[in-house]
């Protein structure tokens, strides 16, 4: 049987469209590839977006900020001494871009100047951190991103 350039064409075509084909349902199946949204309520979140900017410049304009940094213990976030620790509240949202799973949300309630996010909580990879927290009723935010090994 001889097979002209037209039905080669056809061939090659309906081949490759089968190749894939079979790995977009291989992935859609498959749940070692997690298609989760990275926003549960993404118009809820893009409506309270220009709020969110707000609560970023005030902590920003800050003289004296908050700093997050990984220690061996797990993570470490120390509040200036010009501020009253009894009067900060708020939480510290963890969130593992890799798996939702794993996220967590601590809150903000101190007797000292430090919170100590246990390493115990934390897998080894990217994490961002966004720490919403409120003095004397101003809202602030700060956002980081720490990698843990």
């Amino acid at each position: 049987m001889k097979i002209n350039w037209g039905t080669g064409i056809v061939i090659a075509i309906v081949s490759f469209m089968a190749f894939i084909l079979y790995f977009v349902i291989k992935v859609q199946s498959n749940s070692k590839y997690d298609n989760e949204l990275v926003v549960e309520e993404y118009y809820k979140y893009d409506a309270d977006f220009s709020q969110e900017m707000q609560r970023v410049q005030n902590a920003h304009d800050l003289a004296q900020k908050p700093v997050i940094t990984k220690t061996a213990e797990g993570i470490t976030i120390v509040f200036p001494l010009v501020y009253d620790p009894k009067k900060i509240k708020g939480n510290v949202s963890l969130y593992r871009p890799s798996m939702k799973k794993l996220d967590f949300v601590t809150p903000i309630s101190l007797s000292k100047p430090t919170l100590l996010i246990p390493k115990s909580k934390l897998v080894g990879g990217r994490w961002d951190i966004k720490m919403e927290w409120q003095y004397d009723g101003k809202p602030y935010l700060t956002k980081e991103t720490i990698y843990i090994n």
